[in-house]
């Protein structure tokens, strides 16, 4: 079955969040009594920083009641507050806290992990009162608002076995001291503002397992410093400025490595041939830089990969046969490619959901095409080539497709025949040879280009630009002009 957004590994936080809801289940209670003075007083304290609960995560949390009972409150021994586990869902747009993380917090002594994730408004700084837990182990404090630097200091939190900050509003250079972060397995700083280089002390922190630094504002090269890590399985340096060439001591990561991600950087050069021995792969991401030359051969010998994105670079033909059992999601769009066909590697994959070949010089009617799944299909993208045929018989075995682009290709079919699933919210194949009347079910898109084809009839009602219209044969009704009677 497919993975869902398979280019996200599992978050960081799922090992030690079972492991505490396990905790949780069979928590071992030493006396009857109530939970410690202090660490009621430390919890309340943060109720009390919170301005805004709409979804009352904290409801719970009363004076005079036992705060081991609290929701996302575990107790050990001694009836003692060792973690606090608050989590947002993100499908719910009432499942946040507004406020900010009380000092006072620093009372709850035996606190060991701290996992407030997706709550989406706690705003203020690096909460210092990290710095008097004696015993914190994992911090996990993730898509939020904290903001502003993190404290030179950091490495005095040497106890850490993992520090997540990721999807909040820090800034700075990454403090040199995160060196002395020696037993974190997981370093997860994505998605904030930091700007600076890549700290190159990290290769201090030998244990890493997970390593995120993308989405913010590094630059430089990346250093040379992967051979001090043995047990490292995700890398992600994606969306930086990050300039020059892999670095090959990267090599150093082939036996465990699974996903590798440097999309969206100035890397430059060619594609190493040595990534064809990261026999581990499931992931790699190479995407929006400015590689050159070929894809090496050795690609040949990524049996494991499901997800591969190439695209938004100049590599040049010939793209080697691929010996993967599936393919969960591929992008080779706009490169210098002529690919001629749709790959038989790609066809004959069972569990497809994403396939991006934009601009890659296919030439081929898409009624022969006959891929072995397609139920799973959410993107596709076939832009910018010659493509011929019709794509209903394509589209119609689909159920849960979400984009479908192909424009500036000679594709010809009604329009009207095409079955439109619930899911669908974008759809492009202007500059086609389409023809038929534009269905209702467009008004439940939210994005649509159909121009330049050769549609006629009265539009439904729509919310779209005259732009995704113009250049057919007769199209009328708004945007366009009026309907003659």
């Amino acid at each position: 079955m497919k993975k869902n957004n398979h280019l996200s590994p599992p978050l960081p936080w799922t090992t030690p969040f079972i492991i505490l809801s396990i905790l949780t289940v069979h928590s071992i209670k030493i006396t009857s009594a109530a939970c410690h003075v202090d660490d009621e007083k430390g919890l309340l304290a943060f109720k009390s920083g919170i301005t805004q609960d709409p979804s009352g995560m904290l409801s719970s949390w009363k004076s005079g009641t036992d705060c081991c009972n609290w929701a996302g409150i575990n107790c050990r021994e001694n009836n003692r507050v060792t973690t606090i586990s608050l989590y947002g869902q993100v499908d719910k747009p009432d499942s946040y806290l507004t406020g900010t993380i009380s000092s006072s917090l620093v009372k709850v002594q035996n606190l060991d992990g701290i996992y407030f994730v997706n709550l989406r408004n706690i705003s203020g700084p690096f909460p210092d009162l990290l710095f008097g837990l004696p015993k914190l182990l994992y911090v996990y404090i993730e898509n939020s608002k904290l903001s502003g630097p993190l404290p030179v200091n950091i490495g005095k939190l040497k106890q850490l076995g993992a520090l997540s900050l990721e999807g909040n509003r820090f800034t700075g250079s990454i403090p040199s001291s995160i060196s002395e972060l020696t037993q974190l397995t997981q370093l997860v700083l994505g998605k904030n503002e930091f700007s600076g280089h890549f700290p190159a002390g990290i290769k201090q922190i030998r244990n890493l397992s997970y390593l995120s630094l993308e989405q913010n504002k590094l630059m430089g090269t990346i250093p040379e410093i992967f051979k001090s890590f043995t047990d490292l399985r995700i890398l992600r340096l994606s969306h930086n400025e990050f300039s020059g060439k892999i670095p090959e001591s990267i090599l150093s990561l082939a036996p465990k490595l699974a996903y590798l991600e440097l999309g969206h950087n100035r890397l430059s050069g060619q594609i190493p041939s040595y990534l064809g021995k990261f026999k581990a792969l499931d992931t790699l991401d190479l995407s929006g830089n400015s590689f050159t030359g070929v894809v090496p051969k050795t690609f040949s010998n990524l049996t494991k990969i499901f997800n591969l994105d190439l695209s938004h670079n100049s590599l040049n033909d010939p793209f080697p046969q691929m010996n993967v059992k599936g393919i969960e999601s591929l992008d080779l769009s706009y490169n210098n490619f002529h690919l001629k066909e749709i790959p038989k590697w790609v066809t004959s994959s069972p569990i497809i959901y994403s396939l991006k070949l934009a601009k890659c010089g296919i030439k081929m009617n898409l009624d022969t095409w006959k891929p072995a799944e397609t139920y799973f299909y959410d993107y596709i993208d076939l832009s910018e080539n010659e493509i011929t045929g019709s794509s209903v018989d394509l589209l119609n075995r689909t159920d849960f497709l979400v984009e479908f682009k192909a424009a500036g290709n000679k594709l010809k079919f009604d329009l009207g025949k095409l079955r439109i699933v619930k899911t669908l919210k974008e759809l492009d194949i202007s500059r086609n040879l389409v023809y038929g009347k534009v269905p209702a079910a467009i008004t439940g898109f939210n994005k649509l280009n159909v121009s330049y084809n050769h549609l006629c009839g009265q539009l439904p009602k729509n919310k779209f630009p005259v732009s995704s219209f113009v250049g057919n044969d007769c199209l009328c009704g708004p945007p366009l002009s009026p309907c003659k009677l």
